[in-house]
């Protein structure tokens, strides 16, 4: 299955459409749990002397949050579309002097080795066709043995879930318990699953050890139309949160949010 160039031209044609998604309860409920998870691995303290490198930073929505916190961020995308929307919210947000951005294809290297404390690499693989590649090159870039890397991916468990239980979809679902390809709704283009086994697998071959495992979006998408997603979403995010942080729910939900490290003894 083809795709970094050929499906790239989604993000360049419509990208207005990827930023709506981000301001829907269930955009925001990504990018705020992911947000938290990695927050429980950086250091309030220590902020403005880390380097940050957001690959394929799309609108620059985590770029933006980090900078907020102090950290010096260089935000990198292959569409200029993206990177357009991308410096309107930075200077909306009046972060301008901590965020630096380039275009860049994440296949190809940019920046010298060990430049950056942290590495976004947020729904970016599921759409790359060599994605092991793509994930030895950031982690190229860590700076060890402190530096963290933060994979978030499409689980395939989760496709599966709501193909039967929001659609009803019980042939999709049955498709994907054993496709490594399935549509996104957002642009209607192929994109890559994943499961949990494999991708640590593949972080263990790039040398990396994982420090946390972490479920984002377990249940809230299968929530009753009776719950309002947005008069909720306080409590929904509290119950998600809890959610993410077990085992148990971690290989159903539906994306998954690895932290790693290189050279780190702690696995949790």
């Amino acid at each position: 299955m083809k795709t970094d160039d050929q499906d790239a031209n989604r993000f360049n044609t419509d990208a207005r459409r990827y930023a709506a998604y981000l301001e829907t309860p269930e955009g925001r409920l990504r990018a705020d749990l992911t947000f938290a998870n990695l927050l429980d691995f950086i250091s309030p303290n220590g902020t403005r002397s880390l380097h940050a490198l957001d690959l394929g930073c799309g609108t620059g929505a985590m770029s933006v949050r980090l900078a907020q916190l102090g950290v010096h961020v260089t935000a990198v995308d292959s569409s200029d579309a993206m990177l357009e929307l991308a410096q309107q919210n930075i200077a909306d947000a009046g972060v301008g002097d901590k965020i630096t951005v380039k275009q860049h294809d994440a296949r190809k290297e940019m920046f010298p080795a060990e430049s950056f404390d942290i590495v976004l690499c947020h729904n970016l693989l599921e759409y790359m066709g060599d994605p092991e590649a793509v994930l030895r090159g950031a982690v190229r870039m860590i700076r060890r043995p402190s530096g963290v890397l933060s994979l978030l991916a499409r689980n395939q468990a989760g496709e599966v879930m709501k193909s039967a239980l929001r659609e009803g979809d019980l042939a999709s679902a049955n498709a994907n318990l054993d496709s490594e390809w399935t549509t996104e709704s957002l642009y209607r283009g192929k994109v890559r699953l994943f499961r949990p086994e494999p991708v640590e697998e593949m972080m263990t071959r790039a040398s990396l050890e994982v420090i946390a495992r972490r479920g984002v979006r377990v249940l809230s998408d299968y929530l009753p139309a009776t719950i309002s997603r947005s008069t909720e979403y306080e409590r929904i995010f509290a119950l998600e949160r809890e959610l993410g942080l077990r085992r148990e729910f971690y290989g159903v939900s539906r994306y998954l949010h690895v932290l790693a490290r290189s050279g780190s003894v702690h696995n949790g």
